[in-house]
């Protein structure tokens, strides 16, 4: 999850203090989760998805290998 959130974020040119805003949770949370050192509840998940606009599955999804 760690990576998708951090790529979807950067994607969408924000911050992680705007994330944060927008999601309604604390910017060192946020941070931890974009480290792999916390993880997500179902909640934080969809507040989360719906901040940045996608579905939750797209959070959780393996990471999309580079070629």
């Amino acid at each position: 999850m760690a990576a998708n959130l951090r790529r979807l974020r950067a994607e969408r040119g924000l911050t992680q203090d705007d994330l944060a805003y927008e999601a309604k949770v604390s910017r060192s949370y946020l941070s931890q989760l974009e480290k792999g050192a916390f993880y997500a509840s179902l909640k934080i998940l969809e507040k989360l998805s719906l901040a940045l606009g996608v579905e939750p599955y797209e959070l959780i999804m393996p990471p999309k290998k580079r070629r």
